[in-house]
């Protein structure tokens, strides 16, 4: 059977937004490559016509969650007025329906602890990642100058991503909004 020239493209395309998915949902090791191509609806033998390895799947799974995180918060950012356009970052960020699907979360809510244990070079690949989704948040960021806007992103970021971990950790889910609304309301009255 021939295939149309981008058929490999968008084959590569969809296992990798499977892989993304899979990977914020059941961890690093639960995206296992038979679950991933068979998702995708192919064999595990045709794993190898796509990536070199598993690691490089895991990465541009990674850099794919990253970037749908980053464009659905830039989204809404700019569906908003610029000086309040990181609250309403932080409240999509904190959102019941983002702890209920880490699926469709940031991949640092989901995988933060797995990533601090990857090895060297893993690590540098996923520092460039971290880089280009601050790059992408900054300018929302409250804050006149770029310092101002680095040290807000940081703040918000990191209790949101802790916030984020600690509601998924609850059995009730009045539990888990207690949490994050915890997390938005500090986070709103702090800048």
């Amino acid at each position: 059977m021939r295939y149309r020239p981008e058929h490999k493209v968008e084959t590569h395309q969809k296992i990798v937004k499977d892989a993304s998915r899979r990977v914020r949902t059941e961890g690093v090791t639960g995206a296992a490559v038979a679950a991933v191509m068979r998702d995708a609806g192919l064999t595990h033998g045709g794993f190898y016509k796509h990536f070199e390895s598993k690691d490089e799947l895991l990465m541009e799974s990674l850099s794919e969650a990253f970037q749908e995180t980053a464009d659905r918060l830039a989204h809404v950012g700019e569906q908003s007025q610029p000086e309040t356009a990181w609250k309403a970052i932080v409240k999509a960020y904190l959102s019941p329906e983002l702890c209920d699907h880490a699926e469709y979360g940031c991949p640092l809510t989901a995988l933060a602890p797995e990533l601090a244990r990857a090895d060297k070079a893993m690590k540098a690949q996923i520092f460039e990642e971290l880089k280009k989704y601050k790059s992408r948040m900054l300018p929302f960021m409250p804050g006149q100058r770029t310092a101002d806007k680095e040290r807000a992103f940081f703040s918000i970021f990191s209790t949101m991503v802790g916030a984020m971990e600690i509601a998924r950790m609850l059995p009730e889910p009045a539990m888990r909004e207690k949490v994050l609304a915890s997390a938005r309301e500090f986070l709103l009255r702090s800048f």
